[in-house]
């Protein structure tokens, strides 16, 4: 065989192992790495006479391939007395062991839970009795049908809840709102508060919008300035009470709402430099302006040599000068207050005062 054939056949035998390569799949990925991560934040607390439980859904696989969604997430439940470590979560057979399903969470439908931001919120109200614990467990599932580990367990103890808070009183301050409550006697189950309470404040945008919690943590003070408000807006308060029983918080009924507006109670500076001129028929007035960027005018003032002031006229800002053509020969003092735009306009002092002759 001549070189030229040699290399022919070679070349020949490359072009063959090419093609035969594309035709070959890649390793399979295991179905367990194709699996959703499970839920990391499950969280659960007591609402008055309910259990409501908390999280976020993946957003990942196992491999951290992006879940666009999920298909379902079944929330498992167990009940024991409390004594020791609650009962682990082992998935067998694409259940828990030792747990029943107390829901199923659709991706699209997410009912019986609702959407709150990221999060999913269900509230569980099945056969609850004080002093028991409830430990729960949430499966999520792609459209595969591949189910992911069991989430992380959040247990909560189930315990009366405070009865709502009384006397809330709500008052207006500038750009803010001061509230004063009492604290309740009772639980929900009508035994008295034996134990310390903290309190949460609770603000609604309008009278049926939904309440959140102001306050970062739960106060043990029953005193509450809630800051940085919109003047002339009105807000809508509660507080509700809430107790720690077993490490588990337990939320308190929400007093009733109160609405409050809060309100500009801050006059503007005084006008200053008051100047007036007397001539033939009328007196001139021309003064600084008041620095404050919310001022809508100038209220002018007059008063007799002895006289007490009387209100004459006034100007819309940024206008500083005022022409009284209403006097008749005398002598006269005048001053100017500015006013601010504020729903209940303030008003300010009285500027210098000056005297003037009208001949």
């Amino acid at each position: 065989m001549t070189g030229h054939v040699r290399r022919l056949a070679a070349c020949l035998a490359l072009v063959a192992l090419a093609i035969a390569g594309c035709g070959k799949k890649a390793p399979p990925v295991a179905p367990e790495h194709r699996a959703p991560q499970p839920v990391a934040d499950l969280a659960g607390a007591v609402d008055e006479a309910a259990i409501t439980l908390s999280w976020t859904p993946p957003t990942r696989r196992a491999d951290n391939t992006r879940l666009r969604d999920f298909t379902v997430m079944r929330i498992f439940r167990a009940e024991d007395n409390g004594g020791g470590e609650a009962r682990s979560a082992m998935l067998v057979d694409g259940r828990i062991a030792g747990y029943e399903e107390i829901a199923a969470i659709r991706g699209a439908e997410p009912e019986p839970a609702v959407r709150r931001g990221p999060r999913l919120v269900l509230t569980d109200t099945k056969a609850l009795v004080y002093g028991r614990r409830y430990t729960y467990v949430i499966l999520t599932g792609d459209q595969q049908g591949r189910i992911g580990p069991p989430s992380r367990r959040v247990s909560v103890t189930y315990a009366p809840a405070p009865a709502e808070p009384d006397n809330v009183v709500v008052e207006p301050r500038e750009g803010a709102v001061h509230l004063t409550w009492n604290a309740p006697a009772r639980l929900l189950d009508g035994s008295p508060v034996s134990d310390a309470l903290k309190y949460e404040v609770l603000r609604a945008p309008s009278p049926d919008g939904e309440l959140s919690p102001v306050t970062p943590t739960a106060i043990s003070e029953r005193t509450f300035t809630d800051s940085n408000l919109e003047n002339d807006r009105a807000y809508y308060y509660a507080v509700r009470a809430v107790r720690v029983v077993a490490g588990t918080t337990v939320h308190g009924r929400a007093s009733a709402r109160a609405a409050v507006t809060p309100r500009d109670v801050t006059p503007p500076s005084p006008p200053a430099n008051l100047v007036g001129i007397a001539s033939e028929g009328a007196v001139r007035l021309s003064w600084s302006a008041s620095p404050e960027a919310d001022v809508a005018g100038y209220i002018v003032y007059r008063a007799t040599a002895t006289g007490g002031f009387e209100r004459i006229g006034s100007t819309t800002a940024p206008s500083t000068t005022f022409v009284d053509r209403t006097a008749t020969p005398g002598i006269y003092r005048y001053a100017v207050t500015a006013q601010d735009r504020a729903a209940r306009p303030n008003e300010s002092l009285r500027s210098n005062e000056v005297r003037v002759t009208l001949p």
